[in-house]
């Protein structure tokens, strides 16, 4: 039996079911979700489906990545909610690539671990699934294992397999309506021009799961726990040194409360330099360097290749005797007399995050 895989949250408990009640079935886990946007958090979601059939001993394939593909085929219907006719578009590319999959490596059924998941219609995807065994002659195998207590002994699998638990379905446009929902910024779509990592980014989760695949395999005990915290975002930082642009660098937890201003240094000491408004502090990069511990020739190339967010933090520990300030601190080439100019957008939020221990 092909069993079409969204994530291994839905997926384990589902394959558990499903050698239950089909002890002598071959069971073929087949990953194929081109809605998952962005890619990041696509392989992260593959990763975690691998580390999941790996535990079971089940076989798991790999479908194609074709965003582009489904982007078009659910073209207006951007707007509608989830378990709309979006939905049933994206039910019907996913199940029907399954059962074709299915049939070319010969099997004679197919399911799919989306039956199991609560903000899915089931009645939608038996009708999907009863119409592509009609047309293809391979049988659609329903099972309802969300009823009685199965939501609840999902959640315990999934905390006892220490699983990735995704906050939002995949699909960009669902992400969209929630965060605005929330009113929250949608910060997985932020992709840094510099390739930081930053704190509970789609890249930092790859990590930690990374990392949990890797305790697992040592055979090293390890549990995966949640923490709040005060997470920042960077949207856009400029410098001018009278009216002319130059490069610079933003140290992270930098905030302006207006967002722009100006001023001139007052004050130097130990190579940081104090503007005469809003706490702004200005640092050369051979200080920057001393400071880090680091080797940058300019601040084109700190730009590009930065430290880690949590040197970050240490280098602003060490200007302010406080990591977690709110102060701007810029990193230039060079420190010259003239009138400063700075605009910066950040945010400051309240954010959960998951950690090893």
């Amino acid at each position: 039996m092909l069993v079409h895989i969204c994530c291994a949250v839905d997926s384990h408990y589902f394959l558990e079911k499903l050698r239950e009640d089909f002890p002598n079935e071959e069971l073929v886990g087949f990953f194929y979700d081109p809605n998952i946007h962005p890619y990041e958090e696509y392989r992260l979601r593959y990763l975690d489906v691998e580390y999941s059939c790996k535990k079971l001993g089940i076989t798991l394939l790999e479908g194609p990545y074709n965003l582009k593909e489904w982007l078009k085929k659910v073209k207006g219907l951007e707007n509608e909610p989830e378990k709309g006719d979006r939905c049933t578009v994206c039910f019907d590319d996913r199940l029907e690539v399954s059962v074709k999959k299915a049939l070319k490596l010969g099997h004679n059924k197919f399911t799919t671990s989306l039956l199991i998941s609560p903000k899915k219609s089931q009645d939608k995807l038996e009708k999907i699934g009863k119409e592509l065994e009609e047309k293809y002659n391979c049988q659609f195998i329903f099972k309802d294992y969300r009823s009685g207590n199965g939501t609840q002994e999902q959640g315990e699998v999934v905390k006892e397999n220490s699983l990735y638990r995704q906050n939002y379905c995949g699909c960009i446009y669902a992400l969209t309506a929630q965060r605005e929902h929330q009113d929250k910024i949608m910060d997985e779509m932020f992709s840094p021009i510099s390739n930081q990592i930053v704190p509970e980014s789609i890249e930092s989760r790859l990590e930690l799961y990374r990392k949990r695949d890797d305790l697992e395999a040592k055979d090293i005990p390890f549990k995966i726990i949640k923490q709040r915290f005060l997470n920042y975002r960077l949207l856009s930082g400029l410098t001018k040194i009278d009216r002319k642009i130059i490069p610079s660098y933003f140290l992270c937890y930098s905030v302006l409360g207006k967002h722009k201003t100006n001023g001139r240094i007052i004050y130097d000491k130990d190579e940081i330099y104090y503007l005469n408004r809003d706490e702004v502090k200005i640092l050369p990069l051979t200080r920057f360097n001393e400071i880090g511990n680091s080797t940058y020739r300019s601040v084109k190339d700190l730009m590009f290749n930065p430290p880690t967010f949590e040197s970050e933090l240490n280098i602003r520990d060490k200007v302010t005797n406080n990591p977690y300030g709110l102060s701007t601190i810029v990193v230039v080439d060079e420190v010259i007399d003239g009138k400063y100019e700075f605009e910066i957008d950040s945010i400051v939020y309240e954010d959960v995050k998951e950690v090893i221990i």
